[in-house]
């Protein structure tokens, strides 16, 4: 509940949600508190014998909201917490963003402190707001309390459904205003927007390579780590990501999900197809720097250069002879079937 501007503000945290006070997080709670004309004078802090508890007590100086009658009514009433006029007058010191109550402030000015007060007792994860903290639990317990009402698909926190629900809508509320391009979440826009900034915020602590989103930093992290934390369950091989897991499982399902719309031809990835469907359209868009020759494969140009460069990089582990292309590696490893089946 809200605290009263006029009476104590009092804060109670257990010791294993809040560490000991911060100055500059205070500093900065002193600031958002005078920016709303509140004269703050602290009475005690008082740390109980055990160390259970932290307590926090402010005194405000009395301000009185002014008061309006109700239609048809004599009785007085006063006007909300931190709205004066129909307007919010509790403002941020850092971003200026405006609150009608100061307990809104408060957890608002968690976002610059980066204080994380309560603290999940299984896996110790750390969140700013107890709400979200509540959600997080749920993926320990398995609770899913938010049920779509079109495809029954249920959801942990109320916010998933909110999203989910755009898929079965269509509605991409959020637009970039670069090039018009429409998303359903706000994430994804904001994930889109380092394409045209080129903003990279995610860096490799190892190689120092960075990217636009934090999970292919975390992906690319086990390439330096040799982490496969994927393993299929047909025959144990391991990947590094999730999707590659995914498409190996179409293996022994057999299963082609992505189809021409010309010739019908299946096939289990996506990346497939569309090289495919270079067959039918004649696009090469990938053009060699030295002799301009275009390929409708990068591999096909990759091979290409090798014919410039004079590297072969394909070696058959039987004699080591060494080849410019796979498939002129290819063509040789029959020699030594042939071989073995004379012997």
């Amino acid at each position: 509940m809200c605290f009263q501007m006029d009476n104590f503000i009092t804060s109670n945290y257990s010791t294993q949600f809040r560490s000991r006070p911060d100055p500059r997080k205070e500093d900065i709670l002193a600031k958002a508190l005078q920016t709303a004309n509140l004269q703050e004078r602290p009475v005690s802090r008082l740390v109980p014998p055990h160390g259970n508890e932290l307590r926090v007590f402010f005194k405000m100086s009395r301000e009185r909201e002014p008061r309006h009658r109700t239609a048809g009514s004599s009785a007085s009433v006063r006007a909300p917490r931190g709205v004066c006029n129909g307007k919010k007058r509790l403002e941020c010191p850092v971003c200026e963003k405006q609150f009608a109550f100061g307990c809104q402030l408060e957890t608002h000015l968690r976002i610059h402190t980066g204080e994380k007060p309560f603290e999940c007792p299984v896996c110790r994860k750390k969140f700013n707001r107890n709400g979200h903290l509540e959600g997080h639990l749920r993926t320990h317990t398995g609770e899913k309390p938010f049920e779509c009402t079109v495809c029954k698909k249920k959801f942990t926190q109320s916010s998933y459904l909110r999203k989910h629900l755009r898929t079965h809508t269509g509605e991409k509320p959020f637009e970039c205003t670069v090039c018009r391009q429409r998303f359903t979440q706000s994430g994804s826009l904001r994930t889109h927007l380092r394409i045209h900034t080129g903003e990279k915020p995610f860096e490799c602590s190892v190689c120092k390579m960075k990217f636009t989103v934090s999970g292919s930093l975390r992906t690319h992290l086990r390439t330096h780590t040799g982490e496969k934390p994927f393993e299929c369950t047909v025959c144990k091989k391991k990947f590094n990501e999730s999707g590659d897991l995914r498409k190996h499982l179409r293996i022994h399902t057999r299963e082609k999900p992505f189809e021409c719309t010309v010739c019908k031809k299946k096939f289990t990835q996506s990346c497939n197809l569309r090289k495919h469907l270079r067959t039918h359209t004649g696009e090469k868009p990938f053009e060699c720097t030295v002799c301009n020759k275009k390929f409708a494969r990068s591999e096909h140009l990759s091979e290409n250069v090798h014919i410039h460069t004079g590297k072969k990089p394909f070696e058959c582990t039987v004699c080591k002879k060494k080849f410019v292309q796979s498939g002129q590696l290819r063509t040789h490893l029959l020699t030594h079937t042939k071989d073995t089946h004379r012997e």
